[in-house]
């Protein structure tokens, strides 16, 4: 099995320029938090599946623009699609998980967060070849109400995970846990990647991609992470699903209103927007960044 882990990051020629982890979460347009009230698990089989194709632009989205990135892939989507998996890799990027159906940490137990994380670990390992060490968890998803969860990740052996955002939010949040990347069991080297957020006055914002990125205009996003440069001087960490580049996409005429505006605004420009911050940052794989991030909190 081919191990996940990269040669060295080249920096581009610039020794002081700071390099960011780009990542995709990849799930298809009816497997979103923000449907998960509206369509049922049971019907996903039966709905149009356009991940593919989707996931498969983003991949030319990259090849294009020279970058490696790292993809958290549900297992369900993995188990349908193997040759897909197959040809992330043959890419260069890391295939890490993002647990299989997309339930959220804090509505399971911990055995049945154990029974997630290893039933998606099999699917993208057999599938891609490649050791999986990495773990989003769905709609960020591991906070104060599961004290167990980096436990069990770390008794498992995932290296990262990136699965708390510390911000106040009406569908995630962990406010008052670090902004940066972070060691949240001690005696383990298992590192917490948090979403990125630009801190304004005593507010803390989300600026890691996502519908922040696609609903503002592309401006804020790029003051966002040159002020996390410049005044915080780390790295940031991007994530996008492939429907958010899919205007063409099934519309879900039963859900939430607010639900719909995060959802469908702005895919017409999304592509653009990527192929213009693609141009505009430097960019890595996540288990780069955390190669990095574990000589600074040793």
């Amino acid at each position: 099995m081919q191990d996940a882990r990269p040669e060295s990051f080249e920096r581009a020629g610039k020794a002081d320029a700071l390099f960011n982890a780009m990542s995709v979460d990849i799930e298809d347009w009816f497997q979103v938090g923000a449907f998960e009230t509206v369509i049922d698990r049971a019907d996903w089989d039966r709905l149009e599946q356009r991940v593919e194709r989707n996931s498969d632009a983003v991949l030319h989205l990259f090849e294009e623009a020279q970058i490696k990135g790292t993809f958290f892939i549900l297992g369900w989507v993995a188990e349908r699609h193997p040759k897909l998996m197959q040809r992330i890799v043959a890419a260069g990027h890391e295939v890490a998980s993002h647990g299989y159906d997309h339930k959220r940490v804090f509505n399971m137990t911990p055995d049945e967060f154990v029974s997630d994380l290893e039933r998606s670990r099999k699917i993208l390992e057999d599938s891609s070849g490649q050791k999986v060490i990495g773990y989003r968890a769905p709609s960020f998803s591991i906070d104060q109400r599961t004290p167990w969860a980096h436990e069990i990740l770390a008794e498992h052996g995932y290296h990262y995970s990136s699965s708390v955002a510390p911000i106040n939010h009406d569908h995630y949040g962990w406010a008052g846990s670090p902004r940066f990347a972070w060691k949240p069991i001690q005696g383990s080297d298992l590192i917490e990647l948090p979403v990125t957020t630009v801190k304004i006055g005593n507010r803390l914002l989300a600026s890691g991609g996502g519908g922040f990125f696609r609903l503002l205009p592309y401006s804020v996003y790029d003051w966002a992470i040159h002020k996390i440069h410049q005044q915080d001087g780390r790295s940031a960490i991007f994530y996008f699903h492939p429907w958010e580049i899919d205007p063409g996409q099934p519309r879900v005429a039963n859900a939430p209103f607010k639900s719909k505006i995060r959802h469908y605004t702005n895919l017409k420009v999304m592509r653009a927007k990527l192929a213009r911050a693609a141009r505009d940052f430097k960019w890595g794989r996540m288990d780069e960044l955390v190669a990095l991030e574990a000589e600074i909190l040793r």
